[in-house]
């Protein structure tokens, strides 16, 4: 089983040593230049039609919509944009693909782009979804005699590191006096997570949907806490890459219209949702139902509070050392041109 540790090590290793290339291009999310303000949304920099936008998924959530639907298509048709989407199972590597310019734009809970701004990484956050604390959670197997987080200390526990449940798993243990020092921590992504769990070779496992939903209906897994009171910003985050931020402002939001669009549809109908799911993950229908109710939708351009809140984790990470340097995360926000 790899462990993303090294993933994370060495990819935003690599970020940095390319973001210290671009000098300024992290420094603020609306530091274009007047010209390219200016340019045609259609154009690049140096002058091409834009043909096509990268877009980054995961297996849940409003992208998987618009995929499914077309409706970003629909909407980009008339510029003459085509869609391109690209596959990830969590957000730390769809964030360096962000960085190294392999998507333009993408989705991830609030713990990857903290990690990502303290490596340098050349993107900016966009949008959020209305929080869903409740579509994370610290489980632990059907036949685990452990009934809650404080007894998890020297326990196996396992989560995505950089994730948001990274974050999760930190404030839970916070909350009982513990500390990643006191618990025997395994940093898997949730497909050899999974694997573990359901063999027993885990204690404890701190995942997000639909993963959450998968192991409470099919393994019976139990909940010993969910995210709520935690975290005020248990969201999914929207990010683009900096310079087609900067570039293509227009198309940015004709992205987080589609969201929006998206958004609506799901609220009114989660059940229509719920077997696109099922289609792209494989999940049981009542799996992907499950996962689909476990999330508020609403998407949102980027509020001072949400600041606040991201601030705040990436302070405790700090203070924890699991972050390798203080950041400010209002440094990276882009806000639509008016």
């Amino acid at each position: 089983m790899k462990k993303v540790s090294a993933l994370l090590i060495s990819g935003f290793s690599i970020s940095l040593l390319v973001s210290g290339c671009q000098q300024n291009t992290t420094k603020s999310a609306n530091a274009a230049t007047t010209n390219e303000a200016q340019t045609n949304d259609t154009k690049t920099g140096d002058s091409k039609p834009l043909e096509e936008v990268r877009i980054g998924l995961q297996s849940s959530g409003a992208l998987v919509y618009l995929r499914e639907s077309k409706l970003l298509e629909k909407s980009l048709e008339k510029s003459g944009i085509k869609v391109n989407w690209v596959q990830f199972q969590s957000g730390p590597p769809m964030l360096e693909a962000l960085n190294t310019n392999n998507i333009d734009f993408g989705t991830t809970g609030d713990t990857p782009p903290i990690f990502a701004q303290a490596a340098g990484s050349n993107l900016v956050y966009v949008a959020y979804e209305k929080p869903s604390p409740q579509s994370e959670a610290v489980i632990v197997p059907a036949n685990s005699t452990l009934k809650s987080v404080a007894e998890l200390k020297g326990k196996s526990v396992a989560v995505t590191k950089g994730s948001s449940a990274n974050y999760t798993l930190l404030k839970a243990l916070e909350r009982d006096k513990l500390s990643f020092a006191d618990i025997d921590v395994k940093y898997l992504q949730p497909s050899d997570a999974r694997a573990a769990f359901e063999s027993g070779k885990l204690d404890a496992w701190t995942v997000w949907e639909p993963y959450l939903s998968s192991a409470k209906i099919e393994l019976k897994a139990r909940v010993l806490t969910d995210a709520t009171g935690l975290k005020p910003n248990n969201t999914s985050f929207y990010l683009a890459s900096t310079d087609f931020a900067q570039k293509h402002p227009d198309v940015v939001k004709d992205i987080v219209k589609a969201i929006d669009e998206a958004d609506k549809a799901i609220t009114a109908d989660p059940v229509t949702f719920s077997k696109m799911i099922q289609k792209v993950t494989n999940l049981k229908p009542d799996v992907a139902l499950a996962s689909v109710k476990s999330r508020n939708y609403g998407v949102n351009y980027i509020t001072d509070d949400i600041i606040q809140a991201q601030q705040q984790e990436a302070d405790t990470f700090y203070k924890n050392k699991l972050l390798p340097k203080q950041i400010q995360v209002k440094d990276i926000v882009w806000y639509p041109p008016k």
